[in-house]
């Protein structure tokens, strides 16, 4: 799954930032309830740079990782940011960069083969988290009408499995995103990546709810997360 994920990021990255306003708008309200201002910050499926673009204090150092090499290629550069293209649940490759002060994550951890190793290997190495993650609910009509189980992870599994290892304040929100139509519902799906690059349905299918989806919005479920890790 995560390598349809990456293709489809990859593939539609310079319409990134038309189609997913979204994205920014959970950037923003995640960095809204960070009430530090860390020097060392961490960037987890940094994307084309949705946090450090939005980051509004001084640091000396922003790392941020993502696997999609022409989404990296957009992210902004700088003196104070480094920018790798690599698997942000490799500890080899996170090990160079920890400890930090803040260990963030936007829109990227609900792709994680293994969310729970890679929170137990990060957790001695930050002082901070703030993670923003879409949960099964997103795209639930459209989950629904057409009997496909999502395949992104559910809200209380990822607060059981984000406590093991940290202090957490938690928050869900649903966001609506509206459209004039739904070919262009349709469409973003496809282009805004959100959908993982998953494709099955068939043709028919695909054509039958674009002619009979009862709505003209599509519901994304996002779980926040801020703590710190737990005590030993």
């Amino acid at each position: 799954m995560i390598a349809k994920h990456i293709h489809e990021f990859s593939k539609n990255a310079y319409r990134y930032d038309t189609h997913n306003a979204l994205q920014q708008s959970i950037a923003d309200y995640l960095i809204a309830g960070i009430t530090s201002k860390a020097a060392r910050v961490v960037d987890l499926g940094c994307g084309s740079g949705a946090v450090c673009k939005r980051l509004t204090w001084c640091y000396e150092r922003f790392v941020g990782i993502d696997s999609a090499p022409s989404m990296c290629a957009l992210h902004p550069k700088g003196d104070a940011i480094k920018v790798v293209c690599d698997d942000f649940e490799s500890q080899a490759v996170l090990q160079t960069f920890l400890p930090c002060d803040l260990l963030i994550s936007s829109s990227a951890l609900q792709w994680a083969n293994d969310l729970e190793a890679l929170l137990s290997y990060v957790a001695s190495g930050t002082q901070e988290i703030a993670f923003a993650i879409f949960t099964d609910r997103t795209f639930q009509t459209l989950y629904d009408l057409s009997g496909l189980p999502s395949f992104l992870p559910n809200a209380r599994g990822l607060m059981e499995t984000i406590e093991r290892s940290f202090t957490c304040r938690f928050e869900i929100r649903t966001f609506r995103l509206f459209f004039e139509d739904n070919l262009s519902l349709f469409r973003y799906i496809k282009q805004s990546g959100v959908s993982g690059g998953q494709k099955r349905l068939s043709v028919a299918q695909t054509k039958h709810l674009i002619q009979n989806y009862p709505q003209r919005h599509l519901e994304f479920e996002v779980l926040f997360v801020w703590g710190v890790p737990s005590k030993a």
